[in-house]
């Protein structure tokens, strides 16, 4: 088979969908057999994602996010023969003779519209028609995947649940004091912090996060802070008014988007891990937290759940006090932390991008036959 992939938002962002889909080529590459891989980069990028035989860089002139988007991109597959071809970014060109697989990582667009500007909501605003013009569709979750079938009334058998898997480089490290040295060199934090992951937005629920760490220094006097690690993405000024309001800019360090390394050292380093989303398609940043052993709390809603588990506390996403509670818990009781510490790291093993990427390999063949 001769297996297209669309790779071009890798230029552009490093963020959830970037990860997912260089996690899926990598896995990819490790599997043998006699498929040929044809992976779309934007034309700017000059060496290859994957190095490998199978694996052949296609240079794209169509940009991400494009209002003509689908038109173009089926113009540039014309000549590349393909049996299949893979969306990971859920938006598929118009369809020729190939099978059209889409990734749907969440549908927060329809679930809370308004958190979105409105170029978000013209991009997303798509996804009906993707949705029917796709063969296949991967939903990340059985969360997303009861969505896809409430919101959009897709045959649940068109859905095919594969989950994500965290990069191998998020693993437990020794070396723990040099690290929190590193970090207080690199970034200032010199005490215990609390670490939150992702990109600035609403419906990240950071502002909850805060108020919580607010009540904790105010209510339970523990010496620690709070470490935002995660670009700015839509409407994030809340998250900054908050800090102001609640005089915590000597307390909260936010850190903007990190080199992975750091991101490893962070996650390494922190007492707890806190994720307090109001909505995940998947919910990566927890489990990148689990295998790097450190404790998490996270929301009791959409996805998080199903990668959690037992092996952290979930609470409710609306509810100050209940994240306050479980964050002074896991600061405070050691035998609850090195409980979750051990779950976490056995959870965080079940996931995997060479399972990923198997499980998305069977998803073609279906369609190729």
């Amino acid at each position: 088979m001769r297996i297209g992939i669309d790779a071009r938002l890798v230029h552009y962002q490093q963020a959830g969908i970037t990860q997912y889909t260089l996690r899926l080529l990598q896995g990819l590459a490790q599997i043998e057999g006699e498929d040929e891989f044809v992976v779309l980069q934007n034309y700017r990028v000059r060496e290859p994602y994957v190095e490998h035989k199978r694996f052949l860089r296609s240079p794209c002139y169509t940009p991400s996010h494009h209002r003509l988007e689908s038109c173009l991109l089926a113009l540039e597959l014309l000549p590349l023969g393909l049996d299949v071809f893979h969306s990971p970014d859920f938006i598929p060109p118009r369809k020729f003779r190939y099978k059209s697989v889409i990734t749907v990582h969440d549908l927060n667009f329809l679930v809370y519209p308004h958190f979105l500007t409105s170029e978000a909501a013209r991009y997303y605003g798509q996804i009906d028609q993707a949705v029917r013009r796709a063969d296949r569709i991967i939903a990340v979750s059985e969360s997303t995947r009861r969505d896809i079938v409430r919101l959009m009334g897709t045959p649940e058998s068109k859905i095919s649940v594969i989950y994500e898997g965290a990069n191998p480089i998020f693993r437990c490290l020794e070396n723990k004091e040099e690290l929190r040295e590193s970090l207080r060199r690199k970034y200032g934090i010199q005490e215990d912090f609390i670490l939150f992951v992702s990109t600035i937005e609403p419906r990240k629920n950071i502002p909850t996060l805060v108020r919580a760490f607010r009540q904790l220094l105010d209510d339970y006097h523990l010496d620690v802070s709070l470490v935002l690690a995660g670009r700015e993405g839509w409407r994030f000024d809340e998250v900054f008014n908050t800090i102001e309001e609640l005089k915590l800019e000597d307390r909260v360090f936010c850190l903007g988007r990190v080199p992975t390394a750091d991101l490893v050292w962070l996650y390494n380093t922190a007492k707890v891990f806190a994720f307090p989303s109001f909505y995940e398609g998947f919910g990566l940043p927890p489990l990148e937290a689990m295998a790097c052993g450190t404790p998490v709390v996270a929301s009791n809603v959409s996805s998080l759940p199903e990668v959690v588990g037992d092996a952290g506390l979930l609470v409710d996403p609306q509810e100050v006090d209940e994240l306050t509670v479980a964050l002074w818990r896991l600061m405070s009781d050691e035998e609850l932390r090195e409980d979750l510490i051990e779950k976490g790291l056995r959870r965080a093993s079940t996931f995997s991008y060479e399972k990923m990427a198997r499980e998305t390999l069977a998803v073609y063949h279906r369609l190729g036959r």
